[in-house]
């Protein structure tokens, strides 16, 4: 990081500092408070970073949860709503509730009332908390972009997203007008939608957003390091992740079950590319010949008998009764059911979704603490544990 990097994160932290002096805020008062009646907890070994910066010890295994509870918040940046998740003060997460999202909010506005509180599936965070404090004493933290698939939504991949945050990283994931969930059943059922579809350019405005301080970042932006970013996504969204990797500061792009192969880039550090065997939206095949056409440090990971889900939470997420989204959509009358089932294809996958999960969340953690943390957990990608036995297809290159 540069030394106008350093002062500028100065002078915005000193800003915050005094504008959080002011107004109360209970994402650095109440929360706070809590810390300090923990202050007896044991803190991590602290560990360097990328550029000076200041972390704490990861697990060596990139799959197991990191030493920071996390934060969440959700803000509005243009016209993109954004979740915001990041390492939380520690100790400040001791007592506070986890978050649950309630994902109705994706159908598109006249069909939400359609699925009860009773039938509505659940998505929860099981470790982050809203209205919790940055860790100051830490950082700065590298940031990730992730960008959901056709149909979906920014938390689709909560799992993954809190397993980085937990690990020392800010993510960022937004809806992305005409690719998001209620804009494509909109559209089918006489809606429109909320905007025209353009991720790339959504990713250039949230990264855009922490480079500038944006206010409606102030919680954060003075402890996010713009000159180390990550650029993931899934299908369509990984498309957009490709495409993003000239944006200043994008040492790695991760594409997840994608098809398309990043453009040659000065800052771009490697390319990792992950598929499943099974997958019958984006065949492996479209994504090793994305690897092959990709220049540079590059990794590809095929994971035995997933589809085009994996990648997401989207198959684990059921109601109290036990039915998945699409089963809880149709028995409610939910206008285009129809058309999102064929994205959905969990039955294309046998493997155990925890083992889906845990070996993406290897992978990926693998790729960011090597490129953005500066410390790979092992000397090679694809040693992973027990995990492990389910890479059909391991390559890299050099």
């Amino acid at each position: 990081m540069s030394t106008v990097r350093h002062l500028s994160q100065l002078t915005s932290l000193l800003l915050v500092t005094v504008i959080v002096g002011c107004d109360g805020n209970p994402a650095n008062g109440d929360a706070q408070d809590g810390l300090a009646a923990n202050s007896d907890i044991v803190l991590p070994d602290e560990a360097p970073g990328c550029d000076g910066a200041l972390l704490f010890e990861r697990p060596a295994d990139p799959s197991i949860t990191g030493p920071w509870g996390v934060g969440m918040e959700t803000v509005q940046i243009g016209r993109l709503t954004v979740e915001i998740l990041y390492p939380a003060s520690p100790g400040s997460d001791a007592g506070v509730a986890t978050e649950e999202v309630d994902i109705r909010y994706a159908l598109p506005e006249s069909q939400q009332h359609l699925v009860t509180d009773q039938a509505r599936p659940h998505q929860r965070c099981e470790r982050c908390s809203r209205g919790l404090p940055v860790d100051q004493e830490r950082g700065p933290y590298p940031l990730i972009l992730f960008a959901h698939g056709t149909a979906s939504w920014r938390t689709q991949s909560l799992s993954l997203m809190e397993h980085w945050a937990s690990r020392g990283y800010v993510v960022a994931a937004a809806d992305h007008p005409g690719l998001f969930l209620a804009d494509m059943l909109g559209s089918i059922c006489g809606e429109g939608t909320s905007g025209s579809q353009d991720v790339g350019s959504d990713l250039e405005s949230v990264l855009s957003a922490f480079v500038q301080s944006d206010p409606s970042l102030t919680f954060i932006a003075p402890w996010v390091d713009t000159d180390l970013v990550a650029v993931l996504g899934h299908s369509a969204g990984a498309s957009a992740a490709a495409s993003a990797v000239n944006l200043g500061g994008v040492r790695l792009m991760g594409s997840l079950a994608g098809n398309r192969s990043p453009a040659a880039s000065d800052d771009l550090q490697s390319s990792l590319f992950l598929g499943g065997m099974a997958d019958t939206v984006v065949r492996f095949s479209q994504t090793e010949d994305a690897y092959g056409a990709t220049s540079g440090d590059k990794y590809l990971l095929g994971i035995a008998e997933a589809g085009h889900l994996v990648f997401s939470d989207i198959c684990q997420l059921t109601n109290n009764a036990g039915q998945d989204l699409i089963e809880i959509a149709t028995e409610a009358g939910v206008c285009g059911t129809q058309f999102a089932s064929f994205l959905f294809d969990c039955e294309a996958s046998s493997i155990p979704p925890e083992s889906a999960n845990q070996l993406v969340k290897a992978a990926t953690t693998w790729a960011l603490e090597k490129d953005l943390h500066c410390q790979a957990p092992s000397d090679y990608f694809g040693e992973f544990g027990d995990v492990s036995t389910w890479i059909e297809v391991l390559d890299t290159s050099p």
